[in-house]
């Protein structure tokens, strides 16, 4: 006959992920989870992780907003995210709903660069006047 330890272990599982999680939670909340961001790092490298992590997030992004999902499945195929150069022509090969959807994000996100003379602003203006 099995010993009541026995039976528990289950309990006991629980009981260390519950300690886990609050674990976690309090190192998420110390210093605006400096603290939690070496562990998500580290995580990010796990190669199994990362697959699933960027499956979970493009399938979200695709419901939430297929336009921008497009875009940025068009920009990534182009090698648009290492090389300005290649961005700015992946960028025309956008349709108009694409541009827009990829311009409002970056505006959003911060990564649309303020124009720093009259050419750039110009230019800048006419990709958001196409869109």
């Amino acid at each position: 006959m099995a010993s009541i330890w026995t039976y528990l272990i289950p309990v006991y599982v629980l009981g260390g992920l519950l300690v886990l999680f609050l674990v976690l939670n309090v190192l998420a909340r110390v210093q605006g989870g400096r603290y939690v961001r070496p562990i998500g790092k580290a995580l990010m490298r796990v190669p199994f992780l990362n697959r699933q992590l960027r499956k979970a997030s493009k399938a979200t992004l695709e419901r939430q907003n297929p336009e921008l999902a497009s875009a940025i499945e068009k920009l990534e195929r182009s090698g648009a995210t290492r090389d300005p150069q290649k961005a700015q022509a992946a960028l025309s090969r956008l349709s108009a709903s694409e541009r827009k959807a990829w311009l409002d994000a970056a505006g959003e996100q911060g990564a649309m660069p303020e124009p720093q003379n009259r050419a750039q602003r110009r230019a800048q203006a006419k990709l958001r006047k196409r869109s």
